[in-house]
């Protein structure tokens, strides 16, 4: 029993915690921010003022993950986020491909509470800053509802991954919240105040079918006017969630402290819309259907924005321009949308596309006034333009990796988040993120620990890609096709297609490229063939007397002629792609992006891959073969396709394709990376969207590693991950290092992308 006496007033439990960084925020930036830092051996307190974690990707809103890939539908090939963000979706695709929220809420906090460098506290909000000086935050008070205990959180260094910036705002720091005029920054997307500053918020709802007849009263409150939503015949009883991501609403109120009213508007149109569904009596089929669940707080899209010494800005989206501290990458459109949300006329969003992926600053991610406090998430140093970009989960949580790896550096050495800029101390910290697979445009991972670079590397076999077999199905050409092909500097070779007419036809076949080594997207045509055919099937040789001034990937296009069917391949190789010009209206793609007016975006065509199991390669005949495929991609310091492959790949017939690496003394090895294909093409989005599989194909389940005298010194048979990390207990000493790929998780050539050896 407790008992005490009466007293004039009482103080919470307080509990204090040190740390080398504090984290405020436990969505996706911020958790990925506290997971590379603790990895990289600092300690982290992550401070989470919901029950779970995962912000918006949570089960408590349910937003699908995307980031630079944009559901397939632009011309970013191979964009997926890297490092842990690239772990996190991975697991979730072998565990939940069904893409249930509740699901990707355990696997989230399990990835947390495995990390012995890091502190959660769930349930838990910040109230105020202490700072020591204008410039210094020394530490901050939160308290938890549910165990009535208040926290004094003191570290050197912070990251508000909060959202709404509630440390930096209660710290002082330079903030922004609106739109900036088009003469600001020379924007030409800048919005017009008809269209509105701000995006609004979201709340989501699910449905089932119980198979009997269920009747739905609506509350009082319900919004009973249907009309009043423009685009209200787009509803129906099939689409739920965040496909219906355009019920918003808040963007012409206060949207930090308007939140509670933003979402009681919200809920009034949610319960209206499910009332209309139910009851008018248009959709017959809705009379066994209830209502499963409804979002309790809303997704909030933009509230402010922090200032830092780089201010992101559209041209660094559209023109792809180069930073010297990049540190991560951004591909989602410019999305804005209208700040009326569903009560506008107009349309739900507004993208414009880039050509390709685009370099985020490392000086976006801290305060410009407030000297030890990073940023991460959608309150970035970014404008109102480039944030339409930039605000998405997966570009999110790719940033905030970089603050975490930063923070890393800070600590270890006393520094700030601004003493990084040094460009020998940005060139430690961009290496540091290669290592953990954050791949950064334009740059390349080279460790001199790396014992790699001293071995000689040797194969069983590798793939010299001659063809592309014709065993695949044989599709008609109702929408253009086009086969990607890597192909180094000089002259393309000649290739055979396997074509079937229905009646006397021309078939005109294209080469193209990008105008960029490293986009995919193919605006320069290089030649142009216009070959006659007869009716029936028949092979049809292509010379394109072409030479390649670079390396980089050719399409061999085929524009759309409803009288002749094409072979394709069963065969699918890491790095090979096939892309059509079809539409996409989820991401605006309708098959060609042609702006009306001039807002400073481009013009360009959409060549996008099909979901597997469609997405089939065309077949091809290459004269002469292409071999890129080599061992030598191993060590070239880039774990994903670019300009180019960066891949070994096997020889399919090879029935145990096995790499060597031998040094000419013995070497003592503490430590192996290996990263394997995990299609960095798919975008693997965490809810509602199934996916075909539970492990990518292109990535090896089964290795086993020997040393040289044919020992084996570890085994993995059930992987699914794109980097695996092998640390022995005891350091191997030998003079040579052979990998087995065993086992693919599909019928596809073993590849590997990268292999890195330590002392330690």
């Amino acid at each position: 029993m407790i008992r005490e006496q009466a007293t004039d007033k009482r103080s919470p439990k307080t509990v204090r915690y040190e740390a080398d960084l504090i984290v405020v925020g436990g969505g996706l930036s911020g958790t990925c921010c506290a997971i590379t830092a603790s990895r990289a051996g600092i300690r982290v307190v992550l401070v989470q003022d919901r029950p779970v974690l995962g912000g918006n990707s949570s089960s408590e809103v349910r937003l699908w993950v995307l980031g630079a890939t944009s559901h397939m539908g632009n011309n970013n090939r191979w964009a997926r986020e890297g490092g842990f963000i690239d772990e996190l979706l991975l697991e979730n695709l072998y565990r939940n491909p069904e893409g249930n929220p509740l699901i990707f809420d355990t696997i989230i906090l399990e990835k947390v509470v495995n990390e012995p460098n890091i502190t959660l506290l769930l349930n838990t909000a910040v109230y105020e800053v202490e700072k020591s000086d204008a410039e210094t935050i020394t530490g901050l008070k939160a308290f938890c509802s549910q165990n009535s205990t208040a926290y004094e959180l003191v570290a050197p260094l912070f990251c508000d991954a909060s959202g709404d910036g509630v440390v930096a705002f209660q710290a002082g720091a330079a903030f922004r919240m609106g739109a900036e005029s088009s003469e600001e920054f020379g924007e030409k997307f800048a919005p017009t105040a008809e269209y509105g500053e701000l995006l609004g918020h979201s709340l989501y709802f699910y449905s089932k079918d119980t198979g009997k007849p269920v009747r739905f009263v609506p509350p009082s409150y319900a919004l009973q006017d249907i009309t009043q939503i423009p685009r209200y015949r787009r509803f129906n009883t099939k689409e739920f969630g965040c496909q219906l991501w355009w019920i918003e609403y808040g963007g012409r109120l206060d949207t930090v402290h308007d939140t509670e009213t933003i979402k009681w508007e919200l809920w009034k149109v949610v319960y209206g819309v499910w009332n209309h569904i139910k009851n008018s009596g248009q959709f017959p089929e809705a009379e066994t259907m209830t209502l499963e669940w409804v979002g309790q707080i809303p997704g909030k899209r933009e509230s402010r924005r922090f200032e830092g010494d780089y201010i992101l800005k559209q041209q660094d989206v559209v023109e792809q321009r180069t930073h010297p501290d990049a540190v991560a990458f951004g591909g989602w459109s410019l999305d804005l949308h209208p700040a009326d949300g569903v009560f506008s006329e107009k349309p739900g969003c507004n993208q414009w596309h880039s050509k390709g992926l685009y370099q985020i600053p490392y000086r976006s991610f801290y305060s410009r006034n407030i000297k030890n406090l990073f940023i991460a998430g959608r309150i970035i140093s970014a404008s109102h333009v480039a944030f339409a970009s930039s605000r998405v989960m997966g570009t999110s949580a790719y940033g905030g990796q970089a603050v975490g790896m930063a923070a890393v550096l800070c600590a270890q050495d006393g520094l700030l988040p601004r003493d990084l800029t040094e460009p020998n101390r940005m060139k430690k910290l961009q290496q540091e993120l290669l290592k953990t697979g954050q791949h950064i445009p334009g740059l390349h991972l080279h460790d001199e620990s790396d014992l790699t670079h001293q071995a000689t590397l040797s194969a069983s076999s590798e793939l010299i890609l001659n063809e592309l077999p014709p065993d695949g199905p044989i599709i008609p050409l109702t929408s253009a096709a086009a086969q990607m092909l890597p192909l180094p500097a000089g002259r393309v070779p000649g290739m055979t297609v396997w074509v079937s007419a229905d009646q006397p036809t021309t078939l005109t076949v294209e080469l193209r490229r990008s105008s960029k080594p490293d986009n995919h997207t193919p605006d320069v045509t290089l030649r142009t063939l216009t070959l006659p055919l007869q009716k029936g099937k028949q092979d049809v040789e292509l010379d394109f007397d072409t030479v390649l001034d670079e390396p980089g990937y050719v399409f061999v296009t085929f524009p759309k002629n409803e009288h002749i069917r094409l072979q394709y391949s069963a065969l699918r190789v890491t790095g090979v792609l096939s892309v059509f010009n079809k539409i996409n209206a989820a991401v605006s793609n309708f098959g060609k992006q042609e702006p009306t007016e001039d807002i400073g975006v481009d013009a360009f065509e959409f060549w996008t891959p099909e979901r597997r199991p469609k997405g089939q390669n065309l077949a091809l005949k290459i004269d002469s073969g292409i071999a890129l495929f080599g061992v030598e991609n191993l060590r070239n310091g880039i774990q994903r396709p670019t300009n180019q492959p960066n891949a070994y790949v096997a020889d399919p017939a090879d029935p145990n394709p096995t790499i060597t690496l031998s040094w000419p003394s013995v070497q003592r090895i503490g430590r192996v990376e290996l990263f394997f294909d995990g299609d960095f093409d798919h975008p693997l989005e965490t809810v509602i969207m199934t996916h075909p599989e539970t492990e990518v194909p292109f990535c090896v389940r089964g290795y086993i590693l020997c040393n040289d005298r044919k020992e084996r010194i570890f085994q993995e048979s059930d992987n699914h991950q794109t980097r695996n990390t092998i640390r022995f207990e005891q350091p191997v000493e030998t003079r040579s290092l052979t990998i087995h790929l065993k086992a693919m998780n599909g019928p596809v050539p073993a590849a590997l992308m990268e292999v890195r050896c330590y002392t330690e």
